[in-house]
Protein backbone atom coordinates (compact mmCIF):
# COMPACT_ATOMS: atom_id res chain seq x y z
CA UNK A 1 0.00 0.00 0.00
CA UNK A 2 1.24 3.50 -0.97
CA UNK A 3 1.27 6.34 1.70
CA UNK A 4 0.37 9.55 -0.21
CA UNK A 5 1.49 11.76 2.49
CA UNK A 6 4.80 12.74 3.10
CA UNK A 7 5.92 11.79 6.82
CA UNK A 8 7.35 14.28 7.68
CA UNK A 9 4.85 16.99 6.29
CA UNK A 10 2.15 15.40 6.64
CA UNK A 11 1.49 17.17 2.91
CA UNK A 12 0.39 15.49 -0.41
CA UNK A 13 3.72 13.16 -1.33
CA UNK A 14 5.71 13.42 -4.67
CA UNK A 15 5.30 9.58 -5.03
CA UNK A 16 1.82 9.88 -5.14
CA UNK A 17 1.88 12.10 -7.92
CA UNK A 18 4.26 10.09 -9.68
CA UNK A 19 2.26 7.44 -9.81
CA UNK A 20 -0.71 8.34 -10.84
CA UNK A 21 0.05 11.19 -13.20
CA UNK A 22 3.29 10.12 -14.60
CA UNK A 23 1.43 10.32 -18.34
CA UNK A 24 0.56 13.95 -17.87
CA UNK A 25 4.00 14.76 -16.02
CA UNK A 26 5.70 13.11 -19.61
CA UNK A 27 3.50 15.21 -21.51
CA UNK A 28 1.82 12.32 -23.06
CA UNK A 29 -2.03 13.09 -21.26
CA UNK A 30 -3.86 16.07 -20.56
CA UNK A 31 -4.86 15.35 -17.26
CA UNK A 32 -4.98 12.70 -14.37
CA UNK A 33 -6.73 12.60 -11.53
CA UNK A 34 -5.82 10.83 -8.10
CA UNK A 35 -7.50 10.98 -4.37
CA UNK A 36 -5.37 10.90 -1.01
CA UNK A 37 -5.93 10.93 2.48
CA UNK A 38 -6.07 14.23 3.91
CA UNK A 39 -5.03 14.98 7.64
CA UNK A 40 -4.69 18.68 7.59
CA UNK A 41 -6.25 20.79 4.98
CA UNK A 42 -3.67 23.69 5.42
CA UNK A 43 -0.83 20.97 4.82
CA UNK A 44 -2.52 19.57 1.89
CA UNK A 45 -3.06 23.26 0.62
CA UNK A 46 0.87 24.09 1.41
CA UNK A 47 2.30 20.57 -0.15
CA UNK A 48 -0.09 21.62 -3.34
CA UNK A 49 1.47 24.94 -3.65
CA UNK A 50 4.72 23.53 -2.60
CA UNK A 51 4.68 20.94 -5.87
CA UNK A 52 3.15 23.83 -7.98
CA UNK A 53 6.51 25.82 -7.39
CA UNK A 54 8.08 22.91 -9.84
CA UNK A 55 5.33 22.21 -11.93
CA UNK A 56 3.82 25.46 -12.94
CA UNK A 57 7.23 26.41 -14.62
CA UNK A 58 6.92 23.65 -17.29
CA UNK A 59 3.18 24.06 -17.77
CA UNK A 60 1.40 21.79 -15.39
CA UNK A 61 -0.74 22.77 -12.66
CA UNK A 62 -2.00 20.50 -9.62
CA UNK A 63 -5.43 21.62 -7.95
CA UNK A 64 -7.65 19.99 -5.55
CA UNK A 65 -11.08 19.02 -7.09
CA UNK A 66 -12.65 17.97 -3.96
CA UNK A 67 -12.40 17.58 -0.09
CA UNK A 68 -14.76 15.49 1.78
CA UNK A 69 -14.02 14.32 5.32
CA UNK A 70 -10.27 12.57 5.24
CA UNK A 71 -9.70 12.25 1.22
CA UNK A 72 -9.10 15.04 -1.29
CA UNK A 73 -9.16 14.31 -5.07
CA UNK A 74 -6.34 16.33 -6.59
CA UNK A 75 -6.54 17.24 -10.57
CA UNK A 76 -2.91 17.27 -12.41
CA UNK A 77 -3.33 18.93 -15.88
CA UNK A 78 -1.87 20.63 -18.59
CA UNK A 79 -3.63 23.95 -19.00
CA UNK A 80 -2.40 24.10 -23.18
CA UNK A 81 -3.00 20.83 -24.09
CA UNK A 82 -6.84 21.42 -21.74
CA UNK A 83 -7.88 24.51 -23.50
CA UNK A 84 -6.91 22.65 -27.29
CA UNK A 85 -9.00 19.26 -26.20
CA UNK A 86 -12.00 21.68 -24.75
CA UNK A 87 -11.87 23.46 -28.16
CA UNK A 88 -12.77 20.01 -30.08
CA UNK A 89 -16.34 20.44 -31.50
CA UNK A 90 -17.60 17.16 -29.46
CA UNK A 91 -15.75 18.54 -26.48
CA UNK A 92 -17.37 21.97 -26.88
CA UNK A 93 -21.17 20.47 -27.85
CA UNK A 94 -20.95 18.17 -24.45
CA UNK A 95 -19.96 21.20 -22.41
CA UNK A 96 -22.25 23.31 -23.57
CA UNK A 97 -25.41 21.24 -23.25
CA UNK A 98 -24.11 21.17 -19.53
CA UNK A 99 -23.75 24.76 -19.19
CA UNK A 100 -20.41 25.08 -18.75
CA UNK A 101 -18.85 28.39 -19.86
CA UNK A 102 -17.07 26.94 -22.95
CA UNK A 103 -14.27 28.56 -24.37
CA UNK A 104 -13.11 29.68 -20.80
CA UNK A 105 -10.71 26.93 -19.61
CA UNK A 106 -9.95 27.57 -16.19
CA UNK A 107 -13.59 29.02 -15.81
CA UNK A 108 -15.10 25.20 -17.19
CA UNK A 109 -12.61 23.70 -13.98
CA UNK A 110 -14.22 26.13 -11.81
CA UNK A 111 -17.41 24.91 -12.88
CA UNK A 112 -16.43 21.18 -12.81
CA UNK A 113 -14.87 21.47 -8.97
CA UNK A 114 -18.92 23.30 -9.10
CA UNK A 115 -20.27 19.89 -9.72
CA UNK A 116 -18.19 17.84 -8.02
CA UNK A 117 -18.94 19.29 -4.56
CA UNK A 118 -22.82 20.23 -4.78
CA UNK A 119 -24.29 17.25 -7.21
CA UNK A 120 -25.24 13.83 -6.43
CA UNK A 121 -24.58 12.69 -9.82
CA UNK A 122 -20.78 12.26 -10.86
CA UNK A 123 -20.05 14.36 -13.65
CA UNK A 124 -19.10 11.65 -16.48
CA UNK A 125 -17.72 14.62 -18.47
CA UNK A 126 -14.64 14.75 -16.12
CA UNK A 127 -13.23 12.42 -19.08
CA UNK A 128 -12.64 15.84 -21.15
CA UNK A 129 -10.38 16.92 -18.61
CA UNK A 130 -8.47 14.18 -18.46
CA UNK A 131 -7.79 13.59 -22.05
CA UNK A 132 -10.22 10.73 -23.06
CA UNK A 133 -11.62 11.30 -26.79
CA UNK A 134 -14.52 13.06 -26.98
CA UNK A 135 -16.35 10.55 -28.68
CA UNK A 136 -15.71 8.27 -26.18
CA UNK A 137 -16.61 10.52 -23.07
CA UNK A 138 -19.76 11.41 -25.49
CA UNK A 139 -21.19 7.86 -26.22
CA UNK A 140 -20.20 6.97 -21.75
CA UNK A 141 -22.79 9.63 -21.18
CA UNK A 142 -25.33 8.59 -24.31
CA UNK A 143 -25.24 4.98 -23.01
CA UNK A 144 -25.03 5.27 -19.24
CA UNK A 145 -21.58 3.44 -19.60
CA UNK A 146 -22.92 -0.09 -21.41
CA UNK A 147 -21.97 -1.32 -24.81
CA UNK A 148 -18.26 -0.08 -24.64
CA UNK A 149 -15.63 -1.99 -27.11
CA UNK A 150 -12.68 -2.22 -24.61
CA UNK A 151 -11.56 -0.75 -21.25
CA UNK A 152 -8.64 0.85 -19.92
CA UNK A 153 -7.70 4.22 -18.59
CA UNK A 154 -10.85 4.84 -20.07
CA UNK A 155 -14.26 3.16 -21.89
CA UNK A 156 -13.39 2.99 -25.37
CA UNK A 157 -16.67 3.45 -27.78
CA UNK A 158 -14.52 4.26 -31.15
CA UNK A 159 -11.22 3.77 -32.00
CA UNK A 160 -9.87 0.34 -30.26
CA UNK A 161 -6.30 0.09 -31.61
CA UNK A 162 -5.29 3.69 -31.03
CA UNK A 163 -6.80 3.69 -27.50
CA UNK A 164 -4.98 0.34 -26.56
CA UNK A 165 -1.72 1.68 -27.99
CA UNK A 166 -2.66 5.13 -25.67
CA UNK A 167 -2.93 2.64 -22.76
CA UNK A 168 -0.14 0.64 -23.56
CA UNK A 169 2.27 3.73 -23.55
CA UNK A 170 0.46 5.47 -20.07
CA UNK A 171 1.32 1.85 -18.18
CA UNK A 172 5.18 1.79 -19.18
CA UNK A 173 5.12 5.92 -18.48
CA UNK A 174 3.98 5.44 -15.40
CA UNK A 175 6.30 2.11 -14.66
CA UNK A 176 9.41 3.80 -15.83
CA UNK A 177 8.57 6.47 -13.77
CA UNK A 178 8.21 5.18 -10.66
CA UNK A 179 11.47 2.96 -11.03
CA UNK A 180 13.29 6.57 -12.04
CA UNK A 181 11.99 8.11 -8.90
CA UNK A 182 12.74 5.10 -6.97
CA UNK A 183 16.42 5.23 -8.14
CA UNK A 184 17.11 8.86 -8.23
CA UNK A 185 14.28 10.34 -5.85
CA UNK A 186 14.20 13.32 -8.09
CA UNK A 187 10.65 15.09 -9.08
CA UNK A 188 12.21 17.67 -10.89
CA UNK A 189 14.10 15.50 -13.39
CA UNK A 190 10.78 13.71 -14.45
CA UNK A 191 8.29 16.73 -14.94
CA UNK A 192 8.65 17.49 -19.10
CA UNK A 193 7.89 20.92 -20.04
CA UNK A 194 5.94 21.64 -23.29
CA UNK A 195 4.63 24.78 -24.43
Amino acid sequence: MHNFLNREKKSISEEAVVLHCSPTMAGLKTGSLFSCPVEDSEMLAEGIRSLNGHLVPRGIRLVPLRVTGQRALIYMYRPGRLKRDLSDRTAERILSERDYPVKQTEKCIVELVRRLNGEEAFPHEIGLFLGYPPEDVDAFIKNGAAGEKCIGTWKVYGDVETAKCKFAQYKKCTRLYCEAFQKYHSFDRLIVGLS
